[in-house]
């Protein structure tokens, strides 16, 4: 057996004694970051390999032997793959299904038609929202993309008024509920409780799209007066997805979409209410809501609902549950080295380093995690980068907190995740080009939405944090 697969690995329940000076586990660390954000923004470097890389930076600048980091980095790489990864292919097979089957159109057609012109802009924000919360962001926008442009013209109204209350519910559940694999590597480091997670996340998420939607949208539309008129914001969305022989009824689409949902939230609320392991509730809801089998159900649950009640014969079902996987198959990765880089910084003891410091100068762990994801957004462009990296140094900091003030670490680091887009991150050039804005444009309105969808995201945590 490999010898490095021996090493005694860090657990998390107890914390791990800094291997070297306090200062020279600063300096590995900021090396091995400043590697991992020139790989990716300057060489242009895909993200799992200047994770890989950044790992080797800060083991063998901390005083880790080869051995010794790669031991830490392949063990914690193959935990996150096992815990992590089932549940982003389960996730992608379901948004697969729920756009292939012409259920997503089916829940937009529904609620756009039965709006108020001064209503669109709420409704869009939901629809963006309902979208967004099985669907990874990019899926969510191209799949709207004709939407917000057919719904804006018809309006007779700004581009910018449909689409930032889009943009901003798919958004905040790309960064603050799971399935979406930032906040499910979040909770996985941290040991967070995905059912309490996610119920908290929601909560959070409601106030946070409507101040950074409808509300911001009203400065944004001021700011950028784009029209529906663009050929870019015309021909932006289109896509070759086949045409479903018919689409599934809204009551049985939006069923199943929740139906994951649900599943996980009973069980958490389970868990609280009942407190009782030996209850036979609780026990089925355990099973029920465990975040695997919730979303394996709620695939299984999609291809009847969504497949065969859209009219997919078995053949064509089948390549498009398993036509879900190779575009995540990235994600994954960059996820699962995640992993590894979180394994090689808990065994340099930096995280019990950063835990004493911010014990000492009594600062705010949601304040701090939320801060440490805001640095790495801005330098590297990824939301998954800055989660992954942000949670690996917030590790000790939680160790002792209870079940939900880890959650909302976990939202703090989703919120800080999304802060500013600009140029270095694929989604600013996905929205600039879609609706066929200038990169100030751009800027004013997709970036400060973030902004502000990121900054009221802490204010609404922190709130929480007082009262749980």
């Amino acid at each position: 057996m490999n010898a490095a697969l021996l090493l005694p690995l860090a657990t998390g329940d107890e914390p791990v004694e800094p291997i070297a000076s306090g200062t020279r586990l600063v300096v590995a660390v900021l090396l091995g970051i400043a590697v991992i954000v020139l790989l990716i923004t300057i060489a242009k470097l895909h993200p799992f390999l200047s994770l890989v890389l950044g790992s080797a930076t800060v083991g063998l600048a901390a005083g880790l032997s080869p051995t010794e980091t790669l031991g830490f980095f392949t063990d914690e790489f193959g935990g996150t793959a096992a815990n992590v990864g089932i549940l982003i292919a389960f996730g992608a097979m379901f948004a697969k299904l729920l756009a292939d089957s012409g259920g997503a159109d089916r829940i937009v057609d529904t609620l756009v038609s039965r709006a108020s012109d001064r209503s669109l802009p709420w409704v869009m924000a939901a629809v963006g929202a309902l979208i967004g919360l099985p669907m990874f962001f990019e899926i969510g926008l191209v799949l709207l993309m004709p939407v917000i442009y057919l719904v804006a013209k018809s309006a007779n109204t700004s581009i910018i008024r449909i689409g930032v209350p889009t943009l901003a519910g798919l958004s905040a559940m790309h960064g603050f509920v799971p399935p979406h694999p930032g906040p499910v590597a979040a909770i996985d480091y941290l040991g967070a409780d995905l059912g309490l997670t996610l119920g908290l996340g929601i909560l959070v998420a409601v106030p946070v799209v409507i101040v950074a939607g409808p509300l911001f949208g009203r400065l944004a539309e001021a700011w950028v007066p784009v029209t529906a008129g663009s050929p870019a914001a015309a021909t932006g969305g289109s896509d070759d997805r086949p045409e479903p022989t018919h689409r599934p009824s809204f009551a049985v689409t939006l069923a199943t979409v929740l139906l994951p949902v649900v599943l996980m939230l009973a069980r958490a609320v389970a868990d609280i209410v009942l407190d009782d392991a030996d209850h036979p509730v609780q026990q089925t809801l355990d099973v029920l809501g465990e975040p695997v089998i919730a979303l394996l159900i709620g695939v299984l649950v999609a291809m009847w609902t969504l497949g065969h009640g859209s009219g997919m014969d078995r053949p064509r079902l089948s390549d498009t549950v398993g036509g879900a996987l190779p575009a995540v198959a990235g994600i994954f990765l960059i996820v699962a080295a995640g992993g590894g880089f979180k394994g090689v910084l808990v065994n340099t003891g930096v995280g019990t380093l950063l835990a004493d410091w911010a014990s000492g100068a009594n600062v705010s762990v949601p304040v701090l995690a939320w801060t440490l994801a805001v640095l790495i957004r801005l330098a590297t462009g990824s939301a998954t980068v800055a989660t992954i990296t942000a949670a690996s140094l917030v590790i000790e900091l939680e160790a002792d907190l209870p079940s939900g003030e880890v959650s909302l670490v976990v939202l703090a680091i989703g919120a800080g995740s999304v802060f500013f887009s600009h140029v270095n991150d694929a989604g600013f050039w996905l929205v600039k080009e879609y609706f066929g804005l200038t990169v100030g444009q751009t800027i004013r309105s997709w970036s400060l939405m973030e902004t502000v969808l990121s900054v009221s995201g802490l204010v609404v945590v922190v709130l929480l944090d007082l009262v749980i």
